[in-house]
């Protein structure tokens, strides 16, 4: 993986796919605000395109300093409904107001997260800004699109495997209940070029073990390259189950022939258990930098 490589230093040796973070959790590039949220800027050999836009105008910001043109952006996928993945899609709009936007339709649903009987309140609100259903740049999906040959997206049918205990906090009102969410507003971004997959995520709360079974069963073979948030970040200390989960989830990725990079919502002390079992196939990227 590069790092602290701005976009403007490029040279024709360079490869033509590039993939560099915007936004996320933790310092990386000098310059770049970092924020609990995420944003990935991609260029392919017919577009430019965004997947996700962080919490708020920060991830604008970033790619200022960066050398990034938002403008010529074509195409923004947003992962899911949350607002740390929504809130620059707003101030994204007055730089650039012809990127189609795609997003399942699900992902306007009322999402909270349950931050316990002692929180006031206990049901934090974290879904997108309604504003953004309306805008008539967006391009609301049901299931499975292919956008081009380069381009396609997917979305979990059924799970593998068991979802992140890390997830079971995270809910949708329905009227006055709040039940646990079943992310079928998820999806998840195929790159394909010059013979290459890259499987793209947000924060793979379906569970980057059953994202991956998936997309093998729906391709035939893993993907070249995983960028995801594996979501298994905790405010308190893992119990000892916990830690066993996420050692289990590294020891099966370990087997595929694929090198991850994650961020996000993995969390540092997470990554560290995962890193110790995965060595080489799995880095970190943080705020700014770049991962092709």
């Amino acid at each position: 993986m590069k790092k602290d490589i701005p976009a403007d230093t490029e040279t024709a040796t360079d490869k033509i796919m590039k993939i560099i973070n915007l936004i996320e959790n933790t310092e990386g590039q000098s310059g770049c605000a970092f924020a609990h949220g995420l944003s990935f800027y991609v260029e392919t050999q017919k577009h430019k395109l965004l997947m996700d836009l962080g919490p708020s105008a920060e991830t604008i910001e970033n790619a200022k300093a960066l050398g990034i043109d938002l403008s010529q952006v074509d195409t923004v996928i947003l992962s899911h409904g949350h607002y740390d993945h929504s809130g620059g899609i707003i101030p994204f709009t007055q730089v650039n107001d012809k990127a189609v936007i795609y997003m399942q339709e699900s992902a306007v649903e009322d999402y909270y997260s349950d931050d316990g009987i002692m929180a006031q309140p206990r049901f934090r609100y974290i879904g997108i800004d309604k504003d953004i259903a309306s805008l008539p740049q967006v391009r609301f999906l049901h299931g499975d699109t292919v956008i081009d040959d380069e381009l396609e997206i997917f979305v979990l049918q059924s799970r593998s495997h068991e979802l992140p205990s890390t997830n079971k906090h995270l809910l949708v009102r329905n009227g006055d209940e709040y039940q646990r969410d079943d992310f079928g507003h998820e999806h998840f971004l195929v790159i394909h070029q010059d013979g290459m997959s890259v499987l793209m995520s947000g924060c793979a709360h379906n569970g980057i073990l059953s994202i991956l079974s998936a997309y093998r069963e729906k391709y035939g073979k893993a993907p070249d390259l995983v960028v995801s948030g594996f979501h298994l970040m905790k405010k308190t200390d893992y119990t000892d189950a916990e830690i066993k989960e996420i050692e289990a989830i590294a020891n099966e990725l370990k087997d595929y022939q694929t090198k991850f990079v994650t961020c996000h919502c993995t969390g540092i002390p997470a990554f560290d258990l995962m890193k110790e079992i995965m060595g080489d196939k799995l880095e970190y990227v943080h705020s700014g930098e770049r991962v092709l």
